[in-house]
């Protein structure tokens, strides 16, 4: 199994520690004048912006359908609701951007089995001591080349191992199957929360009732591969023991559903799709598809990693990226703005008068070709809203973090509001369901409005379902302005 799986030191991980850190590191006490407290500062940085990202600010609206509609059969159910500003991708994960995750994954199994001795056991493709001569975790040395142009033997062997002879055409290709990613992601919400203190007499601070006694039970998720190379998830309930019990560990096989194109439509012929949309060069800068809610997770952890690091530094911070919560997808989609049920504004997703098309959707009954597109779009093809961000409706729906129930309007805080369910594999399936938004090329223009709510199952992979990712804006600095406020 360590042959095939590349572990993912997660900033998320050890960032309670490095909290403490960040305070005590370059902090000393102002000039104190008289006896008189003065405070003490802080580091602090100015955070980059993220490559490909646009700031969104903090913000209030109501989201939600503001109007009934009984021919939809669409509730007034608007709420107001605030949120912290953040990073938003300006336009959703393109092939191109998801090959260079799922070439990561290749690349991290053939530098594992190139230090393997089985194919040669070359030392330089693993560190296992520090400068110091100190043994470490081993991890990949990433700044080795890997051999593909004059390998030897064992080198060749290892590189040929990740790849396949289709039986059918007699093409090499990658073995999709090994294309797994293993990461670790340490749940703080569970951690920081009073009933999940280790120490007993935290949990309840009302001092007219004697200190807990019974320790909480605890859910972990874990996951392995069996001998059979099958990815077994499981998830643990025990007594809480410590820190790590809210580690949670995942492996996901990361390359898209191709044959989503087939499966999504009956009696259609989308074999070329199957066979190019993700491999082809043509597509590299169209919207990724066939992804589910957990690749998604995946390659937004990914991400993380691979930010810090570029930037060389052991036990950095890195605020991750993530999927966008449905609050913050839809406030972002709006443009903060109360009226508007699209990006744009006004009710309609075209100019009648010039036939000029506001987003990739189907116009008419069995007519995709009117906006000028029959699948998807180069993303970035139409206008970007007030925020900066592009195809917020339309071209392709998008993941979010939320998990849905019928209720879960009435289930979220008016701060920052999120439901977060982790189904455990054992679940009933219908617990299993997420937030998506924004609709797709598919859907009528009804479907594209970004005040509505649809979902499915985080394991399901379609070919008009992709995703963004966010980041949390560290500090505030004003970027998007609301149009009236």
């Amino acid at each position: 199994m360590t042959n095939l799986l590349k572990k993912s030191t997660i900033a998320s991980v050890i960032s309670l520690t490095m909290a403490g850190a960040l305070a005590s590191c370059a902090v000393g006490s102002r000039s104190a004048a008289g006896g008189e407290v003065t405070g003490v500062g802080g580091s602090s940085w100015a955070e980059p912006t993220p490559y490909g990202m646009v700031l969104v600010d903090r913000g209030s609206m109501k989201v939600g359908p503001g109007k009934a509609d009984s021919v939809w059969n669409i509730e007034a159910s608007a709420r107001g609701i605030s949120v912290d500003g953040f990073w938003m991708d300006e336009t959703e994960i393109t092939n191109g951007k998801y090959k260079q995750f799922v070439f990561w994954v290749r690349d991290s199994i053939i530098r594992e089995r190139l230090a393997d001795p089985a194919y040669g056991g070359n030392e330089d493709f693993k560190i296992e001591e520090d400068r110091d001569g100190n043994p470490i975790t081993p991890r990949l040395n990433w700044n080795k080349p890997i051999p593909w142009r004059n390998p030897n033997e064992d080198e060749q062997r290892a590189i040929e191992s990740v790849y396949r002879i289709n039986p059918i055409t007699g093409v090499k290709e990658l073995d999709a199957s090994q294309l797994n990613y293993r990461y670790d992601i340490y749940n703080h919400t569970e951690a920081a929360r009073r009933r999940n203190r280790l120490d007993p007499k935290r949990r309840d601070l009302n001092t007219d009732r004697p200190a807990a006694t019974t320790t909480p039970t605890i859910s972990k998720d874990t996951a392995y591969i069996n001998e059979e190379g099958e990815i077994i998830r499981t998830t643990i309930s025990r007594p809480l023991t410590g820190a790590y019990d809210f580690l949670n560990t995942y492996i996901v096989n990361v390359y898209p559903d191709t044959t989503a194109w087939v499966n999504d439509f009956e009696n259609a012929y989308n074999e070329p799709y199957v066979r190019m949309y993700f491999s082809h060069g043509g597509y590299t800068d169209y919207p990724v598809v066939g992804v589910s809610w957990e690749q998604a997770n995946a390659f937004a952890n990914w991400r993380t990693d691979f930010l810090r690091r570029s930037l060389g530094k052991e036990g950095v911070y890195v605020e991750p990226f993530r999927l966008p919560t449905e609050a913050e997808w839809e406030y972002a989609a709006r443009a903060g703005v109360d009226e508007n049920m699209f990006p744009w504004e006004g009710d309609i997703a075209l100019s009648e008068d010039k036939g000029c098309f506001y987003a990739n959707f189907k116009p008419g009954e069995g007519n995709f070709v009117r906006d000028g597109h029959i699948i998807t779009s180069k993303v970035g093809t139409y206008a970007p809203n007030d925020f900066g961000l592009y195809d917020m409706a339309g071209n392709v729906s998008e993941w979010t973090s939320t998990a849905f129930t019928e209720s879960v309007g009435k289930l979220t805080s008016d701060l920052n509001p999120e439901y977060r369910y982790d189904a455990a594999p054992d679940d009933p399936y219908r617990l299993k369901r997420k937030i998506v938004r924004g609709g797709s090329w598919k859907d009528v223009a009804h479907n594209i409005r970004s005040d509505l709510r649809m979902w499915e199952y985080q394991n399901e992979q379609r070919s008009y379902i992709g995703f963004r990712c966010v980041r949390t804006q560290i500090g505030f600095a004003r970027g998007n302005k609301q149009k009236g406020k």
